[in-house]
């Protein structure tokens, strides 16, 4: 019998398109799906042929503005990070809940993300199961520490573990004061207490998905059984695509160039940074591929070209370290640079670079041309570095995690 899946995607296009692929996946297997996401991303999920419901926020106006802005400046730090999300959702939060419900209301089963648990609540009040999606390590482990607080590591594997409920903490208190009273007004449901829904979500072995890949994120073995890394979600570029005429004449022209785009992620100086951007790539010596500005006889400006398509025909990709982003580039199997943001970024850029298919990252706000033009060259020139990237590329064609995800759902 087929279940209507509601998948809530809040976020960029990176946190987007692998819910698409996800669910096309369900889709392909009976099921029906709705993705929940921002308006902006309307076309994508269509061509998919899922059912869309929107939410009336816009990422790309939400980084541009001034509170967007002072939210990226915050980095890696957790709080600064969550403060900076509550003051951008809080305006806004009656609405996006009030979205979110009339979105879900004839569900079935609901696919949704850890912030605000909103998996629970739903849930609880629609009386449906429910799985959380994790796009970055998420559940405690004494292997590492949550990716948002990397000290915690100095404390050894108490501290690693005690670090994903401190991020847990910090968010629930600052979403607390909208998601209680939505509780009680709109889903009918008592409010939680402190400590939030945590505890209750991982005593009662809610089931999670790790959209991503072993090969990158080793499985801690203190992760209970619920918890399934899948690999990644990979949505590739629909049939018969092909570039445009000027793309493919760049690329016949001459040697593979080098990738530098930072996706959704707006510099605070968008034309200094594409100055720096430029001014590294000719010291380096490289052809470029950009996202921005103006094309010249050794780079050249695309918008909106598969990463699927494009990365494996570069010599190196340069980009913000999103997690959809990294995957994309350690999937084509050359060398990545990542120059963070925020958020979770740092996390994939270090893990690439460990991993041996990166350069060291280099955080966006100390970029400089002679640093990122060193970077290049070493991403360029390293044989093994190449080697290690096309390794894990290898390993990532290998798997398919949105099949083994959808093979988790079936059993909920």
């Amino acid at each position: 019998m087929s279940r209507l899946v509601v998948i809530i995607a809040a976020g960029s296009r990176g946190d987007i398109q692998p819910c698409v692929a996800l669910g096309r996946g369900l889709s392909a297997r009976g099921d029906k799906v709705r993705l929940v996401a921002s308006s902006r991303y309307e076309p994508l999920v269509a061509e998919a042929g899922l059912e869309f419901a929107p939410l009336t926020a816009d990422p790309t106006e939400i980084l541009t503005s001034d509170e967007g802005q002072e939210w990226l400046a915050g980095g890696r730090n957790p709080v600064r990070f969550l403060t900076g999300l509550k003051k951008i959702v809080g305006p806004m939060a009656d609405r996006l809940l009030a979205e979110l419900l009339a979105a879900c209301r004839d569900a079935d089963l609901l696919i949704t993300p850890t912030l605000g648990f909103l998996g629970e609540h739903l849930g609880d009040h629609l009386g449906i199961g429910r799985a959380l999606v994790h796009f970055q390590p998420s559940q405690p482990t004494r292997a590492f520490p949550h990716p948002l607080l990397p000290q915690a590591r100095l404390l050894g594997g108490a501290g690693n573990r005690l670090s994903f409920g401190a991020v847990d903490q910090v968010a629930w208190q600052l979403l607390r004061p909208f998601i209680n009273p939505w509780r009680a007004a709109e889903l009918g449901l008592p409010k939680l207490p402190l400590y939030g829904p945590m505890r209750r979500v991982r005593a009662e072995g809610r089931p999670v998905l790790c959209c991503f890949s072993e090969a990158v994120v080793p499985r801690p073995a203190d992760w209970p059984p619920q918890v399934h890394v899948t690999g990644y979600w990979f949505l590739d570029e629909a049939p018969g695509w092909s570039p445009p005429p000027e793309l493919a004449a760049f690329l016949a022209d001459g040697p593979p160039p080098v990738y530098v785009g930072f996706g959704s992620m707006v510099p605070k100086d968008a034309a200094a940074t594409g100055a720096v951007v430029r001014a590294a790539l000719r010291r380096a010596g490289v052809r470029g591929i950009v996202s921005d500005g103006e094309s010249d006889a050794d780079i050249l400006v695309v918008r909106d070209v598969p990463h699927a398509w494009l990365f494996p025909k570069m010599a190196a990709v340069v980009h913000h370290g999103g997690a959809g982003t990294s995957a994309a580039g350690l999937r084509a199997g050359v060398p990545t640079l990542v120059c963070p943001f925020f958020g979770d970024q740092p996390y994939w850029g270090e893990r690439v670079h460990a991993l041996g298919a990166g350069p060291v990252p280099h955080p966006i706000r100390k970029l400089t041309a002679a640093a990122l033009a060193t970077a290049i060259r070493t991403a360029v020139d390293s044989p093994g570095m190449r080697e290690r990237a096309q390794d894990i590329a290898r390993h990532l064609k290998e798997e398919d995690g949105v099949a083994r995800a959808c093979d988790v759902i079936a059993t909920l």
